[in-house]
């Protein structure tokens, strides 16, 4: 397998122990303290971007030669790009077209986590 492949597969699994971190929380924020769909995402992809920031750096991309600062500075910005747009697709599917949470959480992760998070973490955050 080339080291595209294989680098393009550990992040998506970074991405999905992430997720189901995220996916977790979110569903607790929801059903437990009754926070809005919106609200729940942030919450969650929040603290779920600690355990996949940690994990891309010393496993997906190995780089650890970049300072964390760097690095940290500019995940940082990429995940606000990717919890607002999560959370405006989220309160789409919820609120406006009356979908399931869930289905709508994992529909929503699946584009942006595809369409934008992958391609900033690799060519700026972790390059």
């Amino acid at each position: 397998m080339s080291p595209k492949v294989t680098q393009f597969l550990k992040v998506q699994l970074s991405a999905f122990l992430g997720g189901l971190f995220d996916l977790g929380i979110y569903t607790f924020c929801f059903t437990v303290f009754h926070f809005t769909a919106p609200f729940s995402n942030v919450v969650s992809g929040s603290l779920g971007a600690l355990v996949n920031f940690s994990i891309n750096r010393y496993w997906s991309f190995n780089n650890r030669a970049a300072s964390i600062g760097s690095q940290l500075w500019k995940f940082i910005i990429v995940v606000i790009g990717s919890i607002t747009l999560k959370s405006l697709g989220i309160h789409l599917c919820v609120d406006i077209w009356g979908l399931h949470f869930l289905l709508s959480k994992l529909i929503v992760e699946i584009v942006v986590s595809l369409g934008f998070n992958f391609t900033l973490q690799k060519f700026w955050v972790f390059k």
